[in-house]
C-alpha cells in the first residue's frame, strides 16, 4: 500500500492530500506517515519530502488533530477577502477543456492508470446520461451506492445534482446491501445505481422482503458485465421498470453507451444499449478492419467523452488512442442490426481452448442459469495440451451445496462441450477492486496455484 500512494501521488505531482483519519480497519494517516516520516516534525503546510517533492500540504477530516497537518474544518476558515479574489481570477481563466480530473482506472487487469478527463468530458457525460434517464423532467432522488472517488460515483452520482438538479441519497461509507435497501424504503429514491455485485448482494440479502422499494422507476447497473438474469431479477423484483444498463471507461468519462428507459424489455437485459449521444462506435478485426453486423471485434469509440490522455504517458496514450481519435476499449463485442451493443468480454479474458475462442461473459451467463448459483466467473488457466481450459468460480445460494460433476452434468447437451468448465472452484467471495469489479487476473494467479498449474505454459 505504501509503495502505491508513493508511486501514485510522485506520478501525479500531487500538492496536498485530504485524507479521512480512517475507515474499518484501515489507519489513513498511518498509511500517510509510512510515506512522509516528516509529518512528525513539519509545520502544516511545510511538508518536504525529497521523495514526494511537489506534495506539501496534508488536510485530515475529523475534529482531531494530527501532526504535520491541517484540519479540515480549520481550512474552511482560513480564506479571506485576497484568497476569493484569487479563486474568481482563476475561475475567469479556466477554460472548458483543461484537466479537471486524473482519474485512476479500477485496475481489474493490473495496474491502474491515471485517465486524464477535462470539464467538458464528464459535465456532458452526466448531461447526457442523465438526459436519457428523463433526470431533466422528473424530481429525481438517486441512491448511490458506487464510491465516489469512480467514475461512476463521481459523473453519474454526484455530478447529478450540479446538471440536473438531482437529490443523492448516500446510504453508507462504503457499500452494504442493506444499507443501500433501507435508503431506497425510508428516502423514497426513485433511482438506484450499483455494480451487478452489488445488485447481486442487495436481491440476495435476507431482509429483502421487508423493505418497500416501489417509489423507484430506473437506475444504472454498470461497471461490469451485467447478466441477463440478474438483470431481469432487478427489474421484476426491485420494481425498476426502466432499469438501464450503461458501458463505458474510466477513458470515456465514463459513458459511451447505454440503453433507452422505452427500449424493448429483452434489449434492455440483452445489451448495453446504442451509442451515446455525440459519440461514435465501430468495431474491428485485429487488422483494424471494420467488421460485419453480429460480427464480433474490438469495439472502438470516439467524440467529446474521449480522455486527453494517460497523465505522464504518451507511450500508453498512443496505444489505446489512435491518430484518428479512435479509443480501443479491450473489449469484444458486436453491434446487430438495431444498433445495440452486446459486449461479450474483455480481449485479455478470451479464452483460447485447443484453437477455439472462447468467451468467459457467454459462459458466466449459462451458468447464472442454475438455480443454485449466486454468483459465478470464468477464467482461461494453463493446459498443456490445449493452451487453455476454463475454470469456473461459483459462489452458491445461502445454505446451498453441489459438486464439480453436478454443475457439468448441468452443462450437458446446453452449451458446446468445449465451453463446460474443466474445473469448478466453489468460493465465499471473488477478488474485487475497491469499486466492486472482479480482479479476473488474481483469479487466474490463484487458481493457477491452487491447480498446481504453474509450470504449464500456455501456447
Amino acid at each position: 500500500m505504501a509503495s502505491t500512494n508513493t508511486a501514485v501521488t510522485s506520478h501525479v505531482g500531487c500538492k496536498a492530500i485530504v485524507a479521512a483519519s480512517e475507515f474499518k480497519t484501515q489507519d489513513y494517516y498511518q498509511m500517510l506517515f509510512q510515506i512522509n516520516h516528516e509529518l512528525a516534525f513539519c509545520k502544516p503546510g511545510q511538508l518536504k519530502n525529497p521523495h514526494l517533492p511537489e506534495l506539501s500540504i496534508v488536510i485530515m477530516l475529523g475534529k482531531k488533530k494530527f501532526p504535520g497537518t491541517f484540519a479540515f474544518d480549520d481550512v474552511l476558515s482560513m480564506g479571506g477577502s485576497d484568497e476569493e479574489k484569487e479563486l474568481q481570477r482563476l475561475q475567469n481563466k479556466l477554460q472548458f477543456d483543461q484537466p479537471i480530473n486524473i482519474q485512476f482506472t479500477s485496475g481489474t487487469t493490473g495496474q491502474p492508470k491515471g485517465a486524464t478527463l477535462t470539464h467538458h468530458n464528464i459535465v456532458n457525460n452526466a448531461y447526457f446520461v442523465g438526459l436519457r434517464m428523463d433526470y431533466h423532467r422528473r424530481d429525481t432522488r438517486i441512491c448511490i451506492s458506487p464510491p465516489l472517488y469512480h467514475c461512476f460515483g463521481m459523473v453519474l452520482g454526484s455530478l447529478m445534482s450540479l446538471v440536473h438538479g438531482a437529490t443523492l441519497i448516500f446510504p453508507s461509507p462504503s457499500f452494504e446491501p442493506e444499507a443501500a435497501l433501507k435508503a431506497v424504503h425510508d428516502e423514497k429514491c426513485t433511482a438506484l445505481y450499483g455494480t451487478p455485485t452489488m445488485f447481486i448482494d442487495m436481491l440476495n440479502h435476507q431482509n429483502f422482503s421487508s423493505y418497500h422499494l416501489g417509489s423507484l422507476y430506473t437506475g444504472i447497473m454498470a461497471g461490469s458485465p451485467c447478466p441477463s438474469v440478474i438483470m431481469k431479477q432487478v427489474v421484476i423484483n426491485m420494481h425498476m421498470k426502466h432499469l438501464t444498463v450503461c458501458y463505458g471507461t474510466t477513458e470515456n468519462s465514463p459513458v459511451t453507451l447505454q440503453s433507452f428507459m422505452e427500449s424493448p424489455f429483452e434489449k434492455r437485459v440483452s445489451s448495453v444499449g446504442k451509442a451515446s449521444a455525440h459519440v461514435e462506435l465501430k468495431v474491428v478485426n485485429s487488422e483494424g478492419d471494420i467488421v460485419p453486423v453480429n460480427t464480433v471485434g474490438e469495439l472502438c469509440t470516439r467524440g467529446y467523452a474521449t480522455m486527453l490522455g494517460y497523465w505522464g504517458d504518451e507511450d500508453r496514450t498512443r496505444e489505446v488512442v489512435k491518430p484518428d481519435g479512435w479509443y480501443h476499449t479491450g473489449d469484444l463485442a458486436f453491434l446487430d442490426e438495431e444498433g445495440y451493443g452486446h459486449i461479450t468480454g474483455r480481449l485479455k479474458d478470451m479464452v483460447i481452448r485447443g484453437g477455439e475462442n472462447i468467451y468467459p461473459l457467454e459462459v458466466e451467463e449459462f451458468l447464472y442459469t442454475h438455480p443454485k448459483i449466486e454468483d459465478v466467473q470464468v477464467i482461461g488457466v494453463p493446459d498443456e495440451r490445449l493452451g487453455e481450459e476454463l475454470c469456473a468460480w461459483v459462489r452458491l445460494h445461502k445454505g446451498e451445496t453441489a459438486t464439480q460433476e453436478e454443475i457439468k452434468e448441468f452443462c450437458k447437451g446446453k452449451i458446446s462441450h468445449f465451453k463446460i468448465p474443466k474445473y469448478i472452484m466453489f468460493v465465499d467471495s471473488f477478488p474485487l477492486t475497491v469499486t466492486g469489479k472482479v480482479q479476473k487476473f488474481k483469479m487466474r494467479e490463484q487458481s493457477t496455484k491452487e491447480l498446481h498449474l504453474d509450470h504449464v505454459i500456455p501456447h
